[in-house]
């Protein structure tokens, strides 16, 4: 299986030797990543390997213990998560993702405060077309969506501010698999052909690398495996080698029969 070669003064965002965890305990280590704007790096790994601390960690919520993030060429591994947003770093975690006590715009409005009014009707009007599934559901509680509609929603509060890299960490959670589908070879592919980087954190493996175009296969707190997302699918005798028994886990019931 090839790897891919990234110059990183290329990419959006890239990480050089980063550790990360909770405590001062490393849960992540030595993790070397590129995501160039216009791709999907598709992460995927069995549960407990440290997918979403990496993600934590990118997006600001955890600190980096070792190494460095670098967007556009600045260190960021310092900035707190507000000033990462306000840099183009958007993050949509995997719970706690809308504020369900206000309506559809009013998450919108909320998501936008940095904005001025022109910059807002202009952001406003590219999430509506993004997602028109939205537009009548404007004065609905977020609470009362369904749980496409609530990662919709999720995904269009992170766009508000035309961010650079969106990192989704876990975004078909709780989906029915046709959803799931849906939504990452629609609205996750439609962010990335947009122009942003996009890192997709995803336990439906085979969906997600079909979808993108490098995956990474993390395992043990690193990234053990780097290649064309459509390598990684095709080869299972590779994800055995990098996670034993855990493909099982990985690609579980949705490899075709065929």
């Amino acid at each position: 299986m090839s790897s891919i070669q990234t110059d990183s003064r290329m990419a959006t965002l890239w990480t050089k030797g980063l550790c990360a965890g909770y405590g001062g305990e490393m849960v992540v280590h030595n993790i070397d990543l590129e995501m160039v704007a216009g791709e999907i790096t598709v992460l995927v790994g069995p549960n407990g390997s440290g997918k979403s601390t990496l993600a934590k960690c990118l997006a600001g919520v955890i600190p980096v213990l070792k190494g460095e993030i670098l967007h556009n060429g600045n260190n960021i591994s310092a900035l707190r998560s507000d000033l990462r947003v306000r840099r183009g770093v958007g993050y949509v975690p995997q719970v706690k993702d809308v504020f369900n006590t206000l309506t559809v715009e009013q998450n919108l409005v909320v998501s936008a405060y940095t904005l001025d009014k022109a910059m807002y009707r202009q952001r406003r009007a590219f999430v509506g077309e993004t997602f028109p599934q939205l537009e009548g559901l404007a004065k609905c509680l977020a609470v009362n969506l369904s749980g496409g509609e609530r990662k919709m929603l999720a995904v269009a509060r992170v766009l508000m501010l035309a961010p650079s890299v969106v990192i989704l960490d876990e975004p078909t959670a709780g989906l029915s698999p046709r959803l799931a589908e849906d939504f990452l070879a629609h609205e996750v592919r439609r962010i990335a052909d947009n122009g942003a980087a996009v890192l997709l954190i995803e336990q439906r493996a085979k969906d997600a690398l079909m979808v993108g175009d490098v995956g990474c296969v993390m395992a043990g707190g690193s990234i053990r495996l780097r290649a064309p997302a459509r390598e990684i699918l095709s080869s299972e005798s590779a994800m055995e080698v990098m996670l034993g028994a855990a493909v099982d886990e990985l690609i579980d019931d949705q490899v075709d029969e065929s």
